[in-house]
């Protein structure tokens, strides 16, 4: 895995965060906090700890050297705008991160406490790649829950990024 790989992941985690959240801006308040029993029972509770996991937790250990001490299901923000507007604002360091980073890094490992105090030390590259499948497999519960409760929901496969991409590309060489 390249550092061009890691960043086509950041970008896509940027641009579906962007779609998602698009959708998200239509669901009631009632809809966003209701228990509708997803793993972190609503889309509320797991945008929150995709906020708290990816950001709070997982960029702290990258790129502070800190691991933070913090329940998975620790409610960040109640109101939807703030966790929102966190959630789109914080995705788009990762392209700062990666694109510092030194390559010497990519073969290395990363060493952390889980929030449980557990130490563990990953390969670097493949912990990094698990963040973005992270916020992949919860965005994907939330377009589910966003179908079953009758909303509207993005196409969020990264091929749909490319595309979009690909259109966008051929339109500038016009």
């Amino acid at each position: 895995m390249t550092k061009e790989n890691l960043l086509l992941l950041a970008h896509y985690n940027i641009w579906a965060t962007d779609r998602l959240i698009q959708h998200l801006t239509n669901v009631s308040d009632d809809d966003f906090h209701k228990d509708i029993s997803l793993f972190f029972k609503s889309i509320s509770g797991t945008l929150n700890h995709l906020l708290l996991g990816e950001h709070y937790l997982w960029y702290s250990r990258f790129n502070d050297g800190i691991s933070p001490s913090i329940a998975l299901d620790t409610i960040v923000h109640h109101d939807k705008t703030q966790l929102l507007n966190e959630l789109q604002s914080k995705s788009k360091h990762w392209i700062n991160f990666i694109q510092d980073l030194d390559e010497s890094r990519l073969v290395s490992d990363l060493s952390y406490q889980r929030s449980n105090g557990e130490a563990l030390c990953l390969p670097f590259t493949a912990t990094l790649m698990h963040v973005f499948n992270h916020g992949t497999h919860h965005r994907g519960q939330i377009t589910a829950a966003l179908t079953a409760l009758g909303y509207d929901c993005p196409e969020l496969d990264l091929v749909y990024m490319l595309a979009e991409q690909n259109r966008l590309n051929k339109k500038n060489e016009s």
